[in-house]
């Protein structure tokens, strides 16, 4: 399966959610995609369908491929704590999400984009793995040639560096630093991942 890049409105409208960040599309038609999609009846969906759902919206959110997304789960159930808000822990200190997090760029798909396109050290040296897991104490910073680039600098222009508590960001320097594994009151997405637990665990 190749990694989703048809519309992100339909899909947003699809969970009903701006999983992809703010979206007028939704606003203004916040119901499913599709000619019925207004009338639509809602018909009352399996326990798995729901499981399965949940799912999917966290591998669009994330922006992972299903076997991705499977050997993080087997992973994280690997890992002392509780298996979802591991899962959740690992998902949030992938490369690509704390740069989009540090506010370096504006989503995490244009955030995996200046990582494979070797924007971003970590600890100094190039990276171009987006599914990099950081430890606390990694230091990510935007390379010296990058750091005019307009995505980057816009992206930055009075970006709250303060909603993730995890992270601490030094503005001279283009650089941030991964302080420690984020807590689960402290990741703000919208996600049961109970759900993807029981899913995995049939």
């Amino acid at each position: 399966m190749a990694r989703y890049r048809g519309p992100q409105s339909k899909i947003a409208r699809k969970f009903g959610e701006p999983i992809f960040g703010p979206d007028k599309v939704l606003e203004k038609k916040n119901y499913p995609p599709g000619m019925h999609g207004l009338n639509k009846k809602r018909r009352k969906t399996s326990e798995y369908g729901v499981q399965l759902r949940e799912k999917q919206k966290v591998k669009y959110t994330y922006g992972l491929l299903e076997r991705q997304f499977k050997n993080l789960f087997e992973k994280a159930t690997r890992k002392k704590g509780i298996t979802g808000v591991v899962f959740l822990q690992l998902l949030e200190s992938r490369l690509d999400n704390v740069v989009f997090r540090m506010g370096i760029a504006p989503t995490r798909a244009s955030a995996r984009q200046l990582v494979s396109h070797n924007h971003i050290l970590v600890n100094g040296k190039k990276c171009n793995i987006p599914s990099l897991l950081l430890q606390p104490g990694d230091i990510v910073s935007v390379r010296e040639k990058s750091k005019s680039l307009e995505l980057i600098t816009n992206s930055l222009s009075g970006y709250n560096h303060s909603k993730y508590p995890w992270l601490e960001w030094d503005d001279n320097a283009f650089a941030g630093k991964f302080m420690s594994v984020p807590e689960r009151e402290d990741i703000p997405e919208n996600i049961k991942e109970q759900l993807i637990v029981e899913l995995y665990s049939k």
